[in-house]
């Protein structure tokens, strides 16, 4: 079960997290350039990447500080990527001008390095290391985590990169962006509630 929990817990903050954000504006870009099934393929590839050196380190958090402290931290991460997604994120000149690159032949390549450059220390990196850090009592944890971010990512880039390629334009963002807020915040305050509970108890 505790698997199971794992990997839903980290499927739904990563899909979360990723609606409205820079990722996901450098996906539907780049599916202005290349098919459908290139870009999918390539955000996969970088996400996996990506995901699994947050899912090493989460696992190093996870074993150096004490249970309680890692759900008190991890609430007030969510609180803190409540106020990034409602400040919103947008593409600056060098993610364009990357998406826009065509340096690399291959074009699931170009795709898998363009994400990947734009996943570090992004918010969706940085939630699956609070949500790994958090479930690693758990035996897989890191598996569950690392599927789960993984399917979230790219279900969430999937339907911005369909919509965007139906509809040749952006999402409404700033709506993606309040929604997706109010989940992190009321998951952060209970987090943050539970976290402050088992210290105090």
């Amino acid at each position: 079960m505790g698997f199971l929990a794992a990997l839903g817990f980290s499927t739904a903050a990563v899909f979360i997290a990723e609606m409205g954000d820079k990722t996901q504006l450098v996906a539907m870009s780049l599916a202005t350039r290349y098919r459908v099934r290139t870009v999918l393929i390539g955000v996969t590839v970088a996400t996996i990447a990506v995901h699994g050196v947050s899912v090493l380190i989460a696992e190093v958090l996870g074993l150096a500080i004490p249970t309680d402290w890692v759900t008190l931290a991890a609430g007030a991460a969510f609180l803190f990527f409540g106020a990034w997604t409602l400040r919103g994120d947008e593409l600056t000149d060098k993610d364009e001008e990357r998406a826009a690159s065509r340096s690399i032949r291959s074009g699931v390549i170009t795709v898998a390095t363009i994400f990947f450059v734009a996943e570090l220390g992004d918010k969706t990196m940085l939630a699956t290391i609070t949500v790994g850090a958090n479930h690693s009592g758990t035996p897989l944890a890191w598996l569950a985590v690392w599927i789960g971010s993984t399917v979230g990512m790219v279900l969430a880039d999937g339907i911005a990169i369909v919509l965007g390629r139906v509809l040749g334009k952006r999402l409404p963002e700033r709506a993606i962006s309040i929604g997706a807020a109010v989940l992190f915040f009321a998951v952060g305050a209970v987090m943050t509630w539970q976290g402050v509970a088992m210290l105090l108890a």
